[in-house]
C-alpha cells in the first residue's frame, strides 16, 4: 500500500467516524450512484426548452385573473420572474403576446402547456431515479399527466405567493429593510414550492418530514441563485459574447439552469439519504458498509419491469443467503444479500 492509498483510508476511516462529514460523503456517492449529473443535464435540455412557456403561461394566467388591475399585473411581472436570467427580460417584454380572442388564448395556452408538461415529465422520472422506484411502481402515464398539471398549478400558486410576498414588504419597509424582508419571504416562499413540488413527485410512502430536510437546503440556495445568479451571467456574457456572441448569452441561461438543476437533485438526494439512513459510505472498497450494500440493492431492484420479474441479489464478500422476493426500497424494506 503506497502514501496516498494509506492517505485515503485514513480520509475514508475518519468520515465514517463522524456523523456530519459521513452524511456529506453519502449524499455526494448516492448522487454519483444515481447518475444525478446526467439527470441534471436532463432536466437542464427540457427547461431550456420549457422554461420561457412555463413561466410566460403562468404570467398569463395571473394576467387574465387580475384582468383590470394593471398595478397587480405588473407587480407579477417585477416579482421573482424578474430575477431569471435573461428571461425576466424577456417576460416582459413579451407576456402582452397571449392576449387577443378568447379562441387565440386557448390555443396559445394549449401550446405552452403541451411544451410546460415535458418538463414535470423529466422532474418526476429524476426523482424516481432518486428514489429507486422499481419499474413496476412507477406511475402511468395518465398518472404522471396528472402530477404534472398538479405541478404546474403548484408553481403557479408559488408565484402568486411571492408576487404577494414582495407586495406585502414593499408596502411595509423600504430601502434596505424591504431587500432583507424580500430575501427572507423569497427564502419562506421557495421552501414552501420545493416541498409541495417533492411532495407531487415522491412516492406516497415518504412523508413530508422526511422530505422537510432538502426543502429547507433547496429554497435558500435557489433563492441566492435567483437573486445573484442574474449578476455572474453578466459576468460571463461580457467575456463570452465577445466570443460566441448571441450563443454566448444561450450558452449564460444554459448554466444558470444547470445549477438550478443540481441544486434540485442534491436536495432530493439529501432526503433520501437521511430518510433511509444511508451513511456511512466507503471511499475504499472492499470492504462494503450496510449503507453501500443498501444503495447497490435498490439499484439494481430499480429495473424491474415485469410483475412476473424476480431480481435475486448476493454479494461475495458475505456468506450465501436463501435469496428473498423482491421488495421495493422506498416501504422501507432493506434489501437482502
Amino acid at each position: 500500500m503506497n502514501i496516498f492509498e494509506r492517505g485515503l483510508h485514513s480520509v475514508d476511516r475518519a468520515q465514517q467516524a463522524r456523523r456530519t462529514p459521513g452524511f456529506v460523503v453519502g449524499v455526494v456517492k448516492k448522487f454519483g450512484d444515481d447518475r444525478g449529473g446526467q439527470l441534471s443535464a436532463l432536466i437542464t435540455y427540457y427547461a431550456f426548452a420549457a422554461v420561457f412557456p412555463l413561466l410566460l403561461l403562468l404570467t398569463t394566467g395571473l394576467g387574465f385573473v387580475l384582468h383590470g388591475n394593471p398595478g397587480a399585473q405588473r407587480a407579477v411581472l417585477h416579482s421573482a420572474l424578474a430575477d431569471f436570467p435573461i428571461i425576466g427580460n424577456q417576460l416582459q417584454d413579451n407576456v402582452h403576446s397571449l392576449q387577443g380572442t378568447g379562441a387565440a388564448v386557448a390555443i396559445g395556452t394549449l401550446g405552452l402547456l403541451y411544451g410546460s408538461l415535458g418538463m414535470t415529465q423529466i422532474l418526476q422520472f429524476a426523482m424516481a431515479q432518486v428514489w429507486n422506484i422499481p419499474g413496476t411502481e412507477r406511475p402511468g402515464f395518465f398518472d404522471r399527466i396528472g402530477r404534472g398539471l398538479l405541478m404546474l398549478l403548484a408553481l403557479g400558486l408559488g408565484l402568486a405567493l411571492s408576487t404577494a410576498t414582495a407586495g406585502l414588504v414593499g408596502f411595509l419597509a423600504h430601502g434596505a429593510l424591504a431587500w432583507v424582508g424580500g430575501l427572507i419571504g423569497s427564502v419562506a416562499v421557495n421552501i414552501g414550492l420545493y416541498l409541495a413540488c417533492f411532495r407531487i413527485l415522491t412516492p406516497e410512502e415518504v412523508t413530508l418530514r422526511q422530505l422537510l430536510p432538502g426543502c429547507l437546503i433547496a429554497g435558500p440556495f435557489w433563492t441566492a441563485l435567483q437573486t445573484f445568479g442574474g449578476i455572474l451571467v453578466a459576468h460571463q456574457l461580457r467575456h463570452s459574447t465577445q466570443v460566441y456572441g448571441f450563443f454566448g448569452t444561450v450558452l449564460g441561461l444554459i448554466s444558470w439552469l444547470y445549477l438550478a438543476a443540481r441544486i434540485t437533485m442534491y436536495a432530493a438526494e439529501v432526503n433520501v439519504v437521511r430518510a433511509r439512513r444511508l451513511w456511512p459510505r466507503s471511499l475504499t472498497q472492499p470492504p462494503l458498509t450496510r449503507a453501500d450494500r443498501e444503495v447497490l440493492d435498490a439499484l439494481v431492484r430499480q429495473e424491474e419491469r415485469r410483475p412476473e420479474q424476480q431480481v435475486l441479489i448476493s454479494f461475495k464478500d458475505q456468506p450465501e443467503q436463501a435469496p428473498a422476493p423482491s421488495k421495493s426500497p422506498q416501504k422501507g424494506v432493506e434489501g437482502h444479500t
